[in-house]
């Protein structure tokens, strides 16, 4: 009788010890798959920033006459709204000749927007050459 009560009081040490390691094993994978979620959602986060600097490039580009000097937009992407500021300014560059190449503006696009009360930017510059 006493040999069966140690046997069960061993058993009960095993399934306790089982089911800790089984909870600290399942509170560890929800903790990854946590982090996983929110890197997905910081990736898209960036991603949209990253089309809507590209987006906007391709407009300026597209666009007949010259960059505006200065402009700002606020765009909602879904996970917040951002701010896009553009700056443009006219740039004289030098050839081999050493020939003045005019019509040619250097444009900045800057995408700022807020993460967590942080703020987060982007910025993309380009050239884009007009004749005359």
């Amino acid at each position: 009788m006493l040999r069966a009560k140690g046997r069960l009081g061993f058993a009960l040490y095993e399934v306790l010890l089982g089911l800790t390691i089984f909870v600290v094993g399942v509170l560890a994978l929800g903790r990854a798959v946590e982090n996983c979620l929110n890197a997905s959602a910081l990736s898209e986060e960036e991603n949209r920033v990253r089309q809507l600097l590209a987006n906007r490039m391709a407009e300026v580009q597209a666009s007949p006459g010259r960059p505006d000097a200065a402009k700002e937009l606020n765009v909602d992407t879904g996970y917040g709204v951002v701010k896009l500021i553009q700056k443009s300014v006219p740039e004289e560059l030098v050839d081999e000749d050493n020939t003045i190449i005019t019509g040619i503006n250097r444009v900045t696009l800057r995408a700022e927007w807020s993460r967590e009360g942080t703020t987060q930017n982007k910025q993309l510059v380009f050239y884009v050459y007009r004749a005359g």
